[in-house]
């Protein structure tokens, strides 16, 4: 069975010494008296929680996964989750980082991105029944109605119910504008009451047993509505309804027609949803519920990078566990293990190539994902407009890049480890084959890696003439200038700055080609956002490289440090060096994509 230790350490070098959060946090009111010593205790107390309580059960939920009953539409879920949710509740981790007002504990976001990660090590699986209530408090904190608000934040946020977000149907994923689901308004009832009618596919945690009521946020169309993707509104659809003084009333006309057979997340309920004429009251306005919706979607995508980050952890540690321990064959350089029969395989080169590679990757996630919490706190908290502003452009910069780059990375990093285990990482008891399967479906959901590359490109850079691509430039401009002179940082500052000089031009390249055929952006675009996040991880592994250097120069031997450097020095030499290959790759033009009519016929 998989081990894991919550990466506690490596979480406060990220906030204290790269990110110095709790400096941060003394310009947001809300957060001005959250100290360093507060989220490393909380942050202890959730890593038992991971550790203790939830890994136990990720080998056992992945054999027995759900069961629906297709009598009553109920769904049971594997043994231990229920009483782990209850425990889950009991200890307040729904409310963390959620708004006082409504019951909340008022915590930093920063906080719950840490838990998040150490419950998707644990359980990835789980941790997403939770999870999905948290994007909905968001959704529907920012675009409810005060009634709304009243009725459901407190019972999301305490954790009595949970949520779920309806979007994909059966002939319609990433394309929203093609959905049939209707919305009927009922005669004489409230504004906003509609009777829903349709069938969405892919709901995690669609129906189950962890609490009484679930609350579905659902996508629809009024009889009004526009064609595509600007006739869509947002409706809530509780399982139950529930009554003015927030008592459950008769049950709603939503249900589970099915279960999807799925690859890997086996213990949450992947739903096939129907919905019959259901209850249900707008969210925001008509016509307007992707707008709504998207505050949602954009919190689980960064929540999906924190997934594949999550397996990226667990997969590494465990990897690394066996490397040290199991032995086969002799160093290439000479026996090291002399009382031994033969070496541990970490002695061989390409076995560290492997643990390094998920190792790089797993920090340098951590430290994106981290900042992405932390501009997401100043976009809410901080008092300066611009300062707001500049942190809501930069996190929708960074988003897709977040999602996309580290899933991709983590698909890589689970499947190197799994390799290290030889063919013991193809037995299930392992764990590893596991967590390679649970992390092939976050380069899928929440939007596929290349519906993201598009959105970086031509949204995020292209759209907005390259505006908030240099608004990072600066980042690393300013970190280049800092360290340019340094003997010590060359290593990490000349290739760093070297990318963000080539990237200027690199993507003003692509975007020439675009204007005169549309194409181009979509033929370069996957190709783009690996550079882009090779970019944002080197300025990441530099800082981190900065902090760790810092240290030593002030006396400390903490070994945590020379591991911090060694890493880096790994990265910039075996793994930012695919951006020349990319953008290579890029600049070969659609013409050998789309030219091809014979080829795929």
């Amino acid at each position: 069975m998989p081990t894991y230790t919550p990466p506690l350490r490596d979480m406060q070098f990220v906030m204290h010494e790269v990110l110095k959060v709790a400096e941060e946090f003394k310009a947001l009111p809300p957060h001005a008296d959250v100290d360093a010593g507060t989220i490393d205790a909380v942050l202890q107390e959730g890593g038992k929680f991971a550790a203790e309580v939830m890994l136990p059960l990720n080998l056992g939920g992945d054999e027995e996964g759900c069961t629906l009953d297709k009598t009553t539409h109920a769904v049971t879920t594997p043994k231990g989750f229920k009483e782990a949710y209850a425990r889950y509740v009991e200890g307040g981790w729904a409310a963390l980082s959620c708004d006082p007002a409504y019951g909340g504990q008022g915590l930093p976001f920063v906080v719950n991105q840490n838990f998040y990660e150490m419950m998707n090590s644990a359980n990835q699986a789980w941790a997403m029944y939770p999870g999905l209530s948290h994007g909905a408090y968001e959704a529907l904190r920012a675009h409810g109605t005060d009634a709304q608000k009243k009725l459901y934040l407190p019972r999301l946020i305490s954790g009595e119910w949970t949520a779920t977000m309806c979007l994909t149907e059966p002939h319609c994923g990433t394309d929203l504008g093609l959905l049939r689901t209707r919305a009927e308004p009922v005669p004489g009832a409230p504004d906003g009451t509609c009777r829903i009618t349709g069938s969405k596919i892919f709901i995690s945690a669609g129906e189950h047993d962890f609490t009484e009521n679930i609350v579905h946020l659902v996508l629809a169309r009024l009889p009004d509505a526009p064609a595509g993707s600007k006739g869509i509104s947002l409706f809530v659809v509780p399982k139950f309804l529930v009554n003015p003084d927030g008592s459950l009333g008769e049950r709603n006309a939503i249900y589970c027609g099915g279960l999807e057979r799925k690859m890997g997340i086996h213990g949450n309920a992947t739903a096939q949803m129907v919905i019959d004429g259901a209850m249900g009251t707008l969210v925001g306005q008509p016509h307007k519920g992707l707008a709504a919706m998207f505050v949602m979607m954009n919190t689980a995508r960064l929540g999906v990078g924190n997934q594949s980050l999550g397996l990226t952890e667990v997969a590494y540690q465990n990897a690394l566990a066996y490397a040290k321990d199991r032995i086969q064959m002799r160093s290439l350089s000479g026996a090291k293990a002399r009382d031994k029969p033969a070496d541990p395989i970490i002695v061989h080169p390409d076995v560290r190539r492997m643990l390094l590679t998920a190792k790089a990757y797993a920090e340098g996630a951590r430290a994106l994902l981290n900042y992405c919490a932390l501009l997401l706190d100043k976009e809410q908290h901080h008092p300066d407009a611009k300062v707001r502003a500049d942190s809501a452009e930069l996190v929708a910069l960074l988003t897709p890049i977040a999602k996309a780059f580290v899933t991709d990375n983590g698909w890589t990093a689970t499947v190197a480890c799994q390799q290290v285990f030889g063919g013991h990482g193809y037995i299930h008891e392992w764990g590893m084959e596991q967590f390679v399967r649970d992390a092939r479906i976050n380069m899928i959901y929440e939007g596929t890696n290349g519906i993201q590359a598009l959105d970086l490109l031509g949204r995020k850079v292209l759209g907005d003439n390259g505006a908030s691509l240099k608004k990072f430039g600066k980042l690393v401009a300013k970190l280049v200038e800092e360290e340019g002179v340094s003997e010590k940082m060359a290593e990490f500052i000349n290739p760093l700055a070297y990318l963000g000089d080539q990237m200027t031009r690199f993507t003003t390249e692509i975007g020439f080609k675009a204007l005169g055929n549309p194409d181009e952006a979509g033929a370069a675009a996957v190709d783009y956002l690996r550079v882009a996040g090779h970019l944002v991880f080197g300025y990441f592994w530099a800082r981190m490289a900065q902090a760790a250097l810092r240290a030593i120069e002030g006396g400390s031997a903490d070994p945590f440090y020379a591991a911090k450097l060694q890493t880096a020095r790994f990265y910039f030499a075996r793994l930012f060096p695919e951006t020349a290959t990319l953008m290579r790759t890029a600049r070969a033009g659609a013409g050998v994509l789309m030219d091809t009519d014979a080829a795929l016929a």
